[in-house]
């Protein structure tokens, strides 16, 4: 009997991690049906291509998603819902943006770091889950630079109201924009933790289904897209000196790596019962103190509740407040 054919999509699947998972998740199982979603179809429609080719399954196909756009969002699930796609099985929410050159701005006027890294994430997840099969999986792209004991290089993230995240304060701060920057990628890879053990609650507390959530910490992964903001000779470091530190540091990975961590979690039934847990590759390990603040958690849902303009009819999961 051939396996039930099933769909796994991969936010900002056309590079890098997204790209490496894809490919890892499309040539375990020949019944998956791989959509990327990312904004930019050029380049996803190369990816696709080259997809098809490295791994001779043909069921991957590009569904056009901006994640900083809240109307894109919903678009993208209503063409998804009329496609002839297998059941859902996976949400990889991947896609993640940090800017340390000036404060950029999503289609809706929210600061783009926390707009495209949590609150995109948090429309798409929450209007999937009606689609997900009884036993799906959504996996959290985090970061250990949400957590200060880590000592990644990184300025500790600061977890404002979320208003604030959303629409900060420019005229206050003295601090270098590449300070700001940096911090506001660690923050909303906090978020992406609150979001994940507020869902995993949610959807334990209010649904029938066993869908697990969990997040991933992918490690440092120099020469990836995330530095294009940076200066140029950062950039030269970043994409050619520093992925010589895979060899020798812990946590500091290729991409390649990364990749086949991350499709594990969507993949492997060891982590069938496991909900609302971090993990380092595929180990898990405790998140900082910080992200176990359940006000916090509760607040970051309320407000990207009203943020989102999510409504009862777009989600399983109760959204009064």
């Amino acid at each position: 009997m051939s396996p039930q054919k099933q769909t796994v999509i991969v936010t900002g699947g056309n590079s890098g991690l997204g790209y490496e998972c894809a490919k890892i998740l499309a040539r375990h199982d020949k019944s998956y049906h791989v959509v990327i979603a990312c904004r930019d179809a050029a380049k996803a429609n190369q990816a696709v291509d080259a997809l098809i080719q490295e791994t001779n399954n043909k069921n991957i196909t590009f569904l056009e998603l901006d994640l900083s756009s809240m109307a894109s969002i919903r678009g993208f699930i209503s063409k998804f819902t009329q496609m002839d796609y297998p059941p859902l099985y996976a949400l990889v929410c991947n896609a993640g943006v940090q800017f340390i050159d000036k404060t950029h701005y999503t289609k809706d006027g929210f600061e783009a770091t926390f707009g495209v890294n949590h609150l995109g994430h948090f429309l798409l997840a929450n209007m999937l889950l009606g689609q997900i099969t009884q036993s799906g999986r959504i996996v959290l792209v985090s970061s250990g630079t949400h957590d200060p004991l880590k000592k990644t290089g990184m300025p500790a993230p600061d977890f404002v109201d979320p208003q604030l995240l959303a629409y900060p304060d420019q005229a206050s701060s003295s601090e270098a924009i590449s300070l700001i920057g940096r911090r506001r990628y660690t923050t909303s890879k906090l978020c992406n933790l609150y979001f994940t053990y507020e869902l995993a609650n949610r959807i334990k507390q209010q649904t029938q289904k066993n869908i697990t959530v969990n997040a991933f910490d992918p490690g440092m992964m120099p020469g990836t897209g995330l530095a294009q903001s940076y200066t140029p000779i950062m950039r030269f470091v970043w994409n050619y000196l520093m992925p010589v530190l895979t060899l020798f540091y812990p946590n500091v990975n290729t991409v390649r790596q990364s990749g086949k961590a991350l499709a594990a979690l969507v993949t492997d039934s060891k982590f069938n019962q496991t909900t609302g847990k971090y993990f380092e590759g595929t180990k898990q390990i405790k998140s900082s103190e910080l992200s176990y603040n359940n006000e916090n958690r509760k607040q970051l849902w309320e407000v990207s509740v009203a943020l989102t303009s999510l409504n009862q009819t777009e989600t399983i999961l109760e959204t009064g407040i």
